[in-house]
């Protein structure tokens, strides 16, 4: 995948920077970006915290590196999820089911690479709404769950849920709380996320 040849080949040139480099005019149509150089670039811009880790083993050690950097140990963390309320047991931390907690930890539906978005639904987050959840978030998630679209995120969705399709469908797009809202992002809830990815293609 592109974003693992660029980060482990120092001298690996990204699409975009091949294209600024050719002979083409700045109006010629760009090459189309790997998914995962797409999802990284737009998630960055967007103010969100990038982990990227090869093994299960790296995941803990990062998870254990953002409890540090924050203090978050011992604390509260809201977190609805069994399978990760067991993955990260060993950390004295008190998983809670309210949003009142410092952070909350939690999968995804999946990574929108076209705006470097984080698709939710009632599968993580319940009902609760945006504004509702921590401001501190910590999100796990799979090389696997990266799509091109949110389009694409509602069929994967549809797809895999049959029958019993989940309801409060979200993203959350906004990751840096310094910058200046303009009126695309009114509405939005503004939020400190880290994003622990793990590969797994």
């Amino acid at each position: 995948m592109g974003l693992f040849k660029r980060l482990l080949n120092p001298n690996y040139k990204s699409s975009e920077e091949k294209s600024k480099n050719s002979d083409h005019g700045k109006y010629y149509p760009d090459e189309k970006l790997p998914l995962d150089e797409k999802f990284t670039f737009n998630f960055n811009r967007n103010g969100g915290k990038f982990l990227y880790c090869e093994t299960s083993e790296e995941v803990m050690e990062a998870f254990d590196n953002i409890l540090l950097e924050n203090d978050w140990y011992e604390k509260d963390v809201f977190c609805i999820n069994q399978q990760l309320t067991s993955k990260f047991d060993g950390f004295n931390l008190n998983f809670v089911k309210n949003t009142n907690a410092p952070f909350f930890v939690s999968t995804c539906e999946a990574l929108v690479a076209a705006n470097g978005s984080i698709l939710l639904s009632s599968n993580q987050i319940k009902e609760k709404k945006l504004k509702e959840l921590p401001f501190n978030i910590i999100i796990f998630a799979t090389t696997s769950q990266l799509i091109e679209t949110i389009s694409e995120g509602l069929r994967k969705i549809k797809d895999q849920s049959g029958t019993h399709i989940p309801t409060n469908i979200t993203t959350i797009q906004d990751f840096e709380t310094e910058k200046e809202k303009d009126f695309m992002s009114y509405g939005s809830s503004t939020k400190n996320l880290y994003l622990l990815l793990l590969e797994d293609l």
